[in-house]
């Protein structure tokens, strides 16, 4: 019984089940926008109207022309550079673009409802209410099924993420808004929220998917030159944009620009020490390229929580620099330890990237805030960054990293038992994983070149 509901049919006939999803699905977005989704004040033709009310002096004040930027950063890291980030492998580039495009475009309207409807939801009317930050919230909440995907990169079909992606999006939904609103903790670039939960998430449905025959596949496991190269652009475009990425939702002013200084101060630090620990761990002192594509973005991933607060430039580089190493020697080491001893079998090495760093960046960011002091802040300063008014306007920086902490295990939580619960069914058999000739119209030639990078991995 079991066996079925996780594992179900082997085939990868998806003729009548992906169209009846997609098409239904799409049909039942189309109903609830219309039910629901409305434009809000700053986005609505009653903007004028608005600014009178509230003595807005000009045009460029509404939010669009503050957050539009960032918004563009963010949908290119989501729909560019998780895309090419994941097509190292071989024979699996379409699957990795292609389903990356599939789980971001449904994911994002369905993100846009169940934050509406813990968020932005009007009590008065019954109405969700709709501007540019809540376009970037449902990136952000893709961003956390992507990271999921990465986990199971080449072994699902994409009706699996579909279900994948509506399930997830609940449940980060959930998960957000108890951690920010229940909670009150702050999580500006997700180290918690979003890679944390998707790391763990991803993991455990992984785990649940379990293929004690994968060796099957295991000559399409693995990258030839210009599967790298392309995969290294989705690094390239992820670690530019990561600035953004934190900083997107964050309060104007000096939040925002202190995130983006502490993050890009991150990641530079990250790469340095991903090098020379790809370095030491290998042969001859030569550089892995998995190192590469994806240790040199933990320290974005780590800054998440603490990018906001007065972590200071060279607390930056310090977590970049110790989570540029954490995250290599997990691709050394731990990634063939879970698989061997957990079965965990994780594609694109999510633990390292996501999971762990994103872990960390949620304790980093407790102690940081437990830490601050009003000499360092100002009493403002404090109340700003910590939004310290209303319900939340008597609590203590101790008793804020204390929530913070707790926040960052409720993430962790949702993304295991969730991942675990959820009814995944029809991935494809063993000896058809990792080939994009599964479900695309695909006519694959292998060259000379590519046969001997095959033999030489």
């Amino acid at each position: 019984m079991l066996g079925w509901f996780y594992g179900g049919t082997k085939s990868t006939n998806v003729r009548v089940s992906l169209p009846a999803v997609c098409f239904v699905w799409q049909i039942a977005m189309i109903v609830l926008f219309g039910v629901f989704i409305r434009y809000n004040e700053e986005a609505d033709t009653h903007w004028q109207e608005f600014r009178r009310e509230n003595n807005i002096s000009s045009d460029i004040e509404n939010d669009f022309y503050f957050r539009y930027p960032s918004f563009q950063d963010v949908h290119v890291m989501i729909f560019v550079g998780f895309g090419f980030l994941m097509t190292f492998l071989k024979r699996y580039s379409f699957g990795a673009v292609g389903f990356n495009f599939l789980v971001a475009a449904f994911g994002i309207q369905w993100a846009l409802l169940m934050q509406g409807w813990f968020h932005t939801l009007d009590p008065a009317t019954g109405k969700i209410l709709i501007g540019v930050e809540n376009l970037i919230n449902a990136d952000f909440c893709v961003a956390g099924c992507l990271i999921a995907y990465g986990a199971l990169l080449g072994k699902v079909s994409p009706v699996q993420l579909l279900v994948l992606t509506l399930f997830g999006v609940t449940l980060f939904a959930v998960e957000e808004y108890i951690i920010l609103d229940l909670l009150h903790a702050r999580d500006a670039g997700g180290s918690m929220v979003i890679h944390a939960f998707g790391g763990y998430y991803g993991l455990a449905i992984s785990w649940v998917l379990y293929r004690p025959n994968l060796n099957l596949s295991k000559r399409l496991n693995g990258s030839v030159y210009h599967s790298d190269v392309f995969a290294m652009i989705g690094t390239l475009f992820l670690w530019m944009f990561w600035p953004s990425f934190n900083s997107a939702i964050t309060d104007h002013g000096d939040g925002q620009h202190r995130a983006a200084i502490n993050t890009y101060l991150a990641l530079a630090s990250s790469v340095l020490t991903a090098v020379g620990i790809s370095s030491v761990t290998q042969k001859k002192g030569k550089l892995d390229m998995v190192h590469i594509q994806n240790a040199t973005l933990a320290g974005g991933v780590a800054m998440g929580t603490a990018a906001e607060f007065m972590i200071t430039p060279y607390g930056s580089l310090i977590v970049g620099f110790c989570c540029g190493m954490i995250s290599t020697f997990g691709y050394v080491f731990v990634t063939p330890l879970l698989e061997k001893y957990l079965k965990l079998q994780d594609t694109c090495g999510v633990h390292n990237l996501h999971a762990v760093p994103g872990m960390l960046g949620g304790f980093i960011g407790a102690i940081v805030a437990a830490s601050a002091t009003e000499e360092v802040y100002s009493r403002e300063g404090l109340i700003n960054t910590f939004d310290f008014e209303g319900d939340f306007a008597d609590r203590t920086v101790g008793t804020q990293g204390g929530f913070q902490a707790a926040a960052c295990c409720v993430a962790i939580a949702f993304g295991i038992v969730g991942g675990g619960c959820i009814p995944i069914w029809g991935d494809p058999a063993d000896d058809n994983c990792y080939d994009d000739e599964a479900y695309w119209e695909a006519l694959i030639t292998v060259t000379l070149l590519d046969r001997n990078f095959y033999c030489h991995r």
